[in-house]
């Protein structure tokens, strides 16, 4: 085969946790950190004063030992921040990263990506938006000198992204196209990265360049990846709209049904055998994590499948234990509840939320919640009046939003994903005593998760894995 079985799924900030990661990867399947938001979780970690030692750990191995005494002088914490405490604020993204944030990113990325790989030689992915553009390049660069096998990105077209992880396999210098709202496409604006900026002297011998898996959602954007991408792409994961997170916008805008979700047809189902007829390998994900599916992968000629929501509530995910707790409740006591909410991310893309008390999904937390920027991962660049770049998020404080051109019906509903999201992961910032909220998503495999708890409240990744193979032919050929 060309790869595993099962990818676990890259999600949410932190959820898929170098230690998810590498549970899965011991198993024989593909453990797959998420790639968002890293510098900050990062920082966070360190904040709290690294709780096991294990950022510091994979700083010690870092190839630049004075990148890395750097990042544990100005962000580490012995013993940890007091109770109540804000967590340090990093400044937010602009076109042009300064040097001291590239590093920062270059390290988060490498030690996430080393913590997930240690101990075993098993495939170890990293899942990277393509929405999320700015620190795109020295992310890929860090879970690089990481040894990273595969790369995985949706939420988008990454068509450069290929091309761009050849040149850094090869230390040179890359560059991938910003996204410019108002731009023309005649004045393109770049991010550029070089990895020479990094090193004290010359690099090492040439990186081992990972897999590119691309996210889709049709056939058509998978041949556009095949045959229109910088570089080589290894192989897809299609994705179906009942995957959790972000999912693709339905070709028909117009239908919503009662509870204003949008509605999905004929046209949103990917050709299998187009996909397959482009020679490369793909994995099913949205509504394939069960035996079933996964047998009905194989048949429809998909190498396996990739399996989120299962994994995002075993014990070793980054989510916060209390979450899982009250969610598997729900889930047992079949009151467990996914929307997929067509407003609540700044992306624009519908958004996977999990009804739960106390967090985002109620109107009135949502409503008690003042609007703030401060990690702006999610900021879209635009083109201003005087034709210089700015930057500005729907789910910012409204004036603001309208002030940079934004439209204020744009802004309805919209929901902070980026604090909600660190949240999750009990790294919630604190504001004047008051925490974040947090507002977890899952797929809608979330709804028939009881089928294989059979009454436990916890379970592992290994549990997992062996529900999915059950029933797959013992011994089958994984080999990558």
């Amino acid at each position: 085969m060309a790869g595993p079985l099962i990818i676990q799924g890259g999600m949410g900030v932190g959820v898929s946790s170098w230690a998810l990661a590498r549970a899965v990867s011991r198993l024989g399947q593909m453990g797959v950190v998420s790639g968002t938001a890293l510098d900050t979780v990062f920082v966070r970690r360190l904040a709290d004063g690294d709780p096991g030692g294990h950022l510091r750990r994979a700083l010690g191995a870092f190839p630049v030992p004075a990148i890395a005494r750097e990042a544990l002088q100005r962000w580490y914490r012995p013993g940890g921040r007091p109770s109540g405490e804000p967590y340090p604020v990093l400044t937010l993204m602009q076109r042009v990263l300064d040097p001291a944030r590239q590093r920062l990113i270059v390290l988060a990325n490498f030690a996430e990506v080393f913590l997930a790989r240690e101990g075993h030689d098993g495939w170890v992915g990293i899942n990277y938006l393509t929405k999320i553009q700015m620190p795109t390049l020295p992310s890929l660069y860090g879970a690089m000198l990481a040894g990273v096998h595969d790369v995985l990105m949706g939420a988008g077209i990454p068509r450069d992204i290929p091309g761009a992880i050849d040149e850094l396999a090869a230390h040179r210098p890359a560059a991938i196209r910003l996204d410019v709202q108002g731009g023309t496409g005649a004045d393109d604006e770049m991010l550029e990265f070089d990895p020479a900026t990094i090193w004290d002297g010359a690099p090492p011998a040439a990186l081992a360049r990972p897999r590119f898996l691309a996210i889709v959602s049709t056939d058509s954007l998978a041949t556009i990846m095949a045959r229109k991408a910088t570089g080589r792409v290894d192989g897809f994961i299609v994705e179906g709209p009942t995957a959790g997170g972000h999912n693709a916008p339905p070709r028909s805008k117009a239908s919503v049904n009662e509870r204003g979700e949008p509605l999905y047809g004929e046209r949103d189902i990917a050709d299998l055998a187009k996909i397959a007829a482009l020679g490369l390998p793909f994995w099913l994900a949205g509504g394939t994590g069960s035996p079933a599916g996964l047998r009905e992968a194989l048949a429809a000629g998909a190498t396996g499948i990739q399996a989120g929501t299962l994994f995002a509530f075993a014990e070793e995910s980054g989510l916060r234990a209390d979450l899982k707790r009250r969610v598997l409740a729900c889930v047992r006591e079949g009151r467990a509840d996914v929307l997929t909410d067509g407003r609540a991310s700044p992306t624009g893309f519908p958004f996977k939320t999990v009804a739960l008390e106390g967090t985002l999904s109620e109107d009135d937390v949502y409503a008690a919640r003042g609007r703030i920027c401060d990690l702006g991962y999610l900021r879209t660049a635009f083109r201003d009046d005087d034709g210089s770049i700015g930057y500005r998020c729907s789910s910012a404080p409204v004036e603001g939003f309208v002030r940079k051109g934004g439209a204020e019906e744009e802004a309805a509903g919209r929901k902070c994903l980026c604090n909600a999201l660190t949240a999750n992961i009990g790294l919630a910032q604190v504001r004047d005593g008051v925490e974040e909220r947090p507002l977890l998503t899952s797929g809608d495999d979330l709804l028939r998760l009881d089928e294989f708890l059979g009454g436990r409240e916890t379970y592992s990744a290994a549990d997992a894995v062996e529900y999915l193979l059950t029933g797959v032919k013992a011994g089958a050929d994984q080999s990558g």
